[in-house]
Parts: structure tokens; C-alpha cells; sequence
């Protein structure tokens, strides 16, 4: 069993943040979105990791190799924006004929990661949504089979989402199905979908089963990414390193505190991911994700996405900076 993960993808919703860091690193409840996928399926037995890399793929490869320096690591470099089945497509060596599980590099969700891997047959996570044209859309038989899947239907018959979670046993026929779509220049919204590769699978008669997901985080945007790191420090109970110097500040949990962090008379959470070596004084902050090597001064931050080595000072603000940002919201010049 190998774990193919893409993270090709440029996280054009969460910018100015991906200008500079790869979605999939973004802190989140004192880990990264894809340490989480990773420890997940590690967690489960999987040792075969294939990245498919493209923007900004480097830094996503020197994270990989140094956290999981006891992993078998494979990066493939997606340098054409052609879509998930397109990337797919291009880990066809290294698969060979192994069975994969598949799962999308924003794609956190809730779910018994060893019994699916030990299913006989393949297998899609799913969640109802309430408008389902947005996503690929599973339709399911009483017994839980999939008789069909659509990628963003504008009329769906179903309303239970694909999350990007799939397990696929019959790998052959889903890399002849990528194939014949790629060959053909079959595209749904100018790429090449994953969805559409299943559906041919099961018109060729390749069985597929569906699972319910208890949980599903979306990383996506702004907004629902701080959703999801409220939930996920109330599930992992929050972090605080014990090299730390918290003067005259009061904690509020849940929060996550990196090593190397120096917080002095501020009030920090609930529901805040703080980076590794970054300083915070006179401050309060909840409900929020600050990154790495920042520095923030007299300022009151909620429902507030900062980036690493960015430096903020002033009056209460809701934000969005990027990394390598230097902020003075209280407008004074010199």
C-alpha cells in the first residue's frame, strides 16, 4: 500500500499567505495540514509516501525529509496546472501495481484510516453537504455501494460529497481510465478530474464503496481554516511548550504555543496556534493562527491569519498578512 498526497496546488484562496508558504504548511492547531494527513496514515502503517509537488514544491519537499526522515519519500514535480487526475496520472511508475490510498493535501477529515486501507474492494469518503454542485458527488445504494460519481453537478441526484479521501485497489484501471481521459483531452473546468477517472472505472465494472467521514476540515480559505484550528486544538487539547517565557499574561486554552516563544503582559486564546520564536507584548489574541519568527506589539487580534516573520503594531485590526510583512496600524511616521 503506497499514499499518493498532491499538493501541487498554488492556494490561491488563502493568499497572501501561499505567495510565500505552501498551503499544506500552514500552522494549525500546533501541526501542519499535512503533518496531520501524513501522521494519519503513517499512524495506520503506511511507509510509501508519493508528493506530487509543483509551486513552491521545494519547500514542501525540505519539510517532508527532514520531519519524516524514517519514511520512503518519492516527489513528483506537477509543473502544468492540469488538475488532480492529471497529477495522479503522474505517479504511474512509482505505483506499479500497489494498491494507493489517495488523499488530497487540504483534505483533513475524521475517519478509521486502517479499516479502510484493509478493504477488500475500493473505497471514497464522503460527507452530505447542503449544495453539493461545488464538490464531486457520490451517488450510493442502500448497501453503501457507489453507483456513480459527478464532478460538480449542476442538478445533483446526491448531495453526499467527495471529500478527497479515496482508496484504490485496481490501480491499472484507474491509470488506463486517466489515460483515456488525458489522450482524448477529456477536461471538466479546464482540467482533468480524478471523478471523472472513477466514473470510467465503474462503467468498466470496478466495484466501489463509500464511507462516511465524522469529520471534515475545510483548509481552504481564511475563515474556515481558523473554524477548523478551533476544532482540531479542542480534539489534540492544545499545545504549550515548556521552553517558554510568559510574563504577566494570562493563557486561555485551547491554545498551541511553538518552542521559543517570548509573550509578555498579553492575554493569548482561546483557540490560538502560535509559531515557533515568535514575540508578543501587550497583546491579546483569540481565534487565530499567527506564524513563525513574528513579532507583534499593542494590538488586539480576533479571527486573525498572520504569516511567519511578519511584524505588527497598533490598534485592533481583522487581518490577512502574508509572510515578510512589516505593519504599523497605528500610522505613526518618523
Amino acid at each position: 500500500m503506497k499514499a499518493i498526497i498532491p499538493v501541487a496546488g498554488a492556494g490561491t484562496k488563502l493568499r497572501p499567505h501561499t505567495y510565500t508558504q505552501p498551503k499544506a504548511l500552514i500552522p494549525l492547531a500546533g501541526k501542519t495540514i499535512l503533518s496531520i494527513i501524513v501522521d494519519q496514515l503513517h499512524d495506520a502503517g503506511i511507509k510509501d509516501f508519493i508528493f506530487i509537488i509543483g509551486y513552491l514544491g521545494e519547500k514542501i519537499q525540505d519539510y517532508v525529509e527532514k520531519k519524516y526522515p524514517d519514511l520512503n519519500c518519492h516527489f513528483v514535480q506537477q509543473n502544468e496546472r492540469f488538475g488532480i487526475g492529471h497529477a495522479i496520472n503522474l505517479t504511474r511508475e512509482l505505483v506499479g501495481t500497489d494498491e494507493v490510498m489517495i488523499v488530497l493535501g487540504d483534505t483533513i477529515a475524521d475517519y478509521n484510516v486502517k479499516e479502510i486501507i484493509d478493504s477488500p474492494v475500493s473505497m471514497l469518503g464522503i460527507k452530505k453537504v447542503d449544495d453539493p454542485r461545488d464538490f464531486g458527488v457520490a451517488e450510493i445504494e442502500d448497501d453503501g455501494s457507489v453507483s456513480r460519481v459527478v464532478e460538480k453537478p449542476s442538478i445533483p441526484k446526491s448531495n453526499m460529497a467527495l471529500v478527497g479521501v479515496y482508496k484504490i485497489k485496481e490501480t491499472g484501471f484507474m491509470f488506463s481510465c486517466l489515460e483515456n481521459l488525458i489522450g482524448t483531452n477529456t477536461k471538466g473546468y479546464e482540467e482533468f478530474s480524478l471523478t471523472e477517472a472513477l466514473e470510467c472505472m465503474m462503467q468498466r465494472g470496478a466495484a466501489f464503496k463509500s464511507f462516511k467521514v465524522t469529520n471534515w476540515f475545510d483548509c481552504g480559505k481564511k475563515e474556515t481554516l481558523l473554524v477548523s484550528n478551533a476544532t482540531l486544538l479542542k480534539k489534540f487539547g492544545g499545545n504549550v511548550s515548556e521552553e517558554h517565557n510568559f510574563e504577566n499574561t494570562v493563557i486561555i486554552p485551547p491554545v498551541s504555543i511553538a518552542e521559543g516563544c517570548e509573550i509578555k503582559n498579553s492575554v493569548i486564546g482561546p483557540n490560538v496556534t502560535i509559531g515557533e520564536n515568535t514575540s508578543i507584548n501587550y497583546t491579546i489574541i483569540k481565534d487565530s493562527i499567527i506564524g513563525s519568527y513574528s513579532n507583534l506589539y499593542e494590538v488586539v487580534l480576533n479571527n486573525s491569519l498572520i504569516g511567519s516573520d511578519a511584524e505588527v503594531k497598533g490598534e485592533s485590526r481583522n487581518l490577512n498578512i502574508g509572510d515578510n510583512t512589516a505593519i504599523d496600524l497605528g500610522g505613526n511616521s518618523k
